[in-house]
């Protein structure tokens, strides 16, 4: 069992090291995602939180961020990763094929249960990915894989020495009632006792922090918690004591997605905070443009100092249509005008337009607004755009796979594995130690192996003259290589591609058909000769 008073200082040194991050996280959600705000000092359950926001073009840029992190990285509608063995031999078993298969269909029909809640949870994490640079989901097993996606203001890291996040502190309430059903009164504080004890105090909220890290006691022959690779600590910090039994995981139960790094640090940075300067800078020039635009429409009035209408502008009568006696001189000049600033609205809205569209770009919308713009392209041109998006997302997305979508994938497998909800593993697997590998196909990964079809495409296109001239050039390719591949990049599913069997027994079949009807083509003259011949016999016996 870890030392709580050793984890608790190291609870306190996290906390300090996170409070520069804090302000910043603060500042964007205020602007992006008000929901989120509370990193510092508490909020009231229900308060407004838009006071800040005069433009909302961030927001609705973080809500497409999400939308198409989740559609082109974890893709309810397809299957966006397939498990396979490490051994290239070992996976041209059928057996191990089609136990891989099963594992899939498992995997995924548990993954996007109802009460599993994957797809809601996922989609918080792209969210605060996109916003504060860091999105964290918690996989558990409750009946069933079940996920849940963990606000950034209640979480601390630690990393090890490779730079993976290894610990977590996870902060949260509870009140004296949920307390004494999570722990049991009896293990609980006797401030909380003394809470429970009296009905108007049983609301009370008190801090408790769960620890996750990597077990000092860990040895895999061992039954109890000693068994589980990754120690699990609850600690009431009133009363400063680890609550409940000893227990543990057997892989990191956290996914976490880091945007882009900074040398250095352990918290990542995201679009929100690149695009900072311009959201407040929007935000600033949206209040000016409504205050411009207001004395513009409803402009303060010149009104001359003599004292008529009885009071001055204050008593002037605005409603339409309105009439205020003694606006105008006996010659019919006019004693009321509007002041005019000679303010430029277009000017500031031409300039608000440009901080929108850098927004736009720190979010990735505008990068995906090309195939909507230019709906017309050929399937080369469309190759081409997908090639150059692949290439701009390839560092972030290449981080999401190894870092938070591997991991996650990887506790799901043990947690299916563990309650038996996988087939028995075929023999040549378990010889094999059962070694395995993920293979992301989501949109994404076959978006980076676009450059592969527009090859094929460009050389069947500049080779296309000279076939017409000699054909034998075409036979450098493998046509049913090359057709396999298109599939894959495409993303063709595979039960609608044949296997080498069925493709073999057709092109046998349509051999034999075309060499049969070739041997009917060459007998159809032979018969005629054969039958000419016969006729010429009989007329010359019958001439004799």
């Amino acid at each position: 069992m870890p030392d709580i008073e050793k984890l608790i200082r190291r609870y306190d040194a996290v906390k300090s090291d996170r409070g520069v991050w804090e302000s910043q996280w603060e500042e964007i959600a205020e602007r992006i995602l008000p929901r989120q705000m509370g990193f510092i000092g508490d909020r009231t359950r229900g308060e407004k939180r838009m006071e800040k926001v005069f433009d909302s073009t961030p927001i609705i840029a973080l809500g497409r961020f999400s939308s198409v992190m989740d559609s082109l990285q974890t893709p309810r509608q397809s299957i966006w990763h397939y498990v396979q063995s490490n051994d290239p031999a070992i996976n041209r078993d059928f057996s191990v094929r089609t136990w891989f298969e099963e594992v899939r269909r498992v995997l995924f029909l548990e993954r996007y249960q109802p009460k599993a809640n994957f797809t809601g949870q996922n989609s918080e994490r792209w969210t605060d990915m996109g916003a504060f640079g860091n999105g964290t989901l918690f996989t558990d097993w409750d009946k069933g894989l079940r996920y849940r996606h963990i606000a950034l203001k209640d979480l601390f890291f630690l990393e090890n020495h490779q730079g993976m996040v290894d610990t977590v502190f996870r902060r949260f309430m509870l009140t004296a009632r949920q307390a004494a059903q999570q722990f049991g009164i009896e293990n609980c504080h006797e401030k909380i006792q003394a809470a429970m004890s009296n009905p108007s105090l049983e609301m009370s909220e008190f801090e408790f922090v769960h620890v996750t890290l990597p077990n000092d006691e860990y040895d895999d022959r061992k039954a109890d918690y000693r068994g589980a690779k990754i120690a699990s600590v609850y600690i009431c910090m009133t009363a400063r004591k680890a609550l409940g039994d000893k227990a543990g995981y057997g892989e990191f139960p956290y996914s976490i997605s880091r945007y882009s790094m900074a040398p250095g640090e352990v918290y990542g940075r995201g679009p929100g905070g690149m695009a900072l300067p311009d959201i407040k800078m929007l935000n600033e020039m949206a209040k000016t443009d409504i205050s411009a635009a207001h004395k513009l429409i409803n402009p303060p009035l010149l009104v001359h100092d003599d004292g008529i209408m009885g009071g001055g502008a204050m008593n002037m009568n605005l409603t339409p249509g309105g009439i205020n006696f003694g606006g105008v001189s006996r010659d019919g000049r006019a004693l009321i005008q509007p002041l005019s600033t000679g303010a430029r609205v277009d000017i500031a809205d031409s300039k608000m337009e440009q901080r929108r569209q850098s927004i736009n770009d720190a979010f990735l919308v505008t990068l995906f607004q090309i195939l909507i713009e230019t709906p017309r392209m050929s399937a080369t041109e469309a190759l081409i755009r997908s090639q150059e998006k692949a290439m701009l997302l390839t560092p972030t997305v290449g981080r999401q796979s190894s870092e938070a979508l591997g991991p996650m994938i990887e506790r799901e497998l043990e947690l299916l594995m563990r309650h038996g909800k996988l087939p028995p593993m075929p023999g040549l697997l378990l010889e094999a130690q059962g070694e395995y590998e993920i293979v992301f196909d989501s949109p994404m990964s076959r978006m980076q192996r676009a450059e592969e079809l527009v090859g094929i495409q460009r050389t069947m296109e500049t080779l296309t003259p000279y076939a017409q001239i000699d054909p034998t050039v075409m036979d450098v390719f493998d046509p049913d290589q090359i057709a396999q591949l298109t599939a894959e990049v495409s993303g063709m599913p595979m039960k609608t591609i044949r296997s080498p069997d069925d493709i073999a027994k057709i092109r046998a079949d349509r051999k034999q058909q075309e060499d049969a009807m070739r041997e009917a083509e060459m007998a159809q003259p032979m018969a005629g000769a054969m039958k000419d011949i016969a006729q010429a016999q009989q007329i010359s016996g019958g001439g004799a």
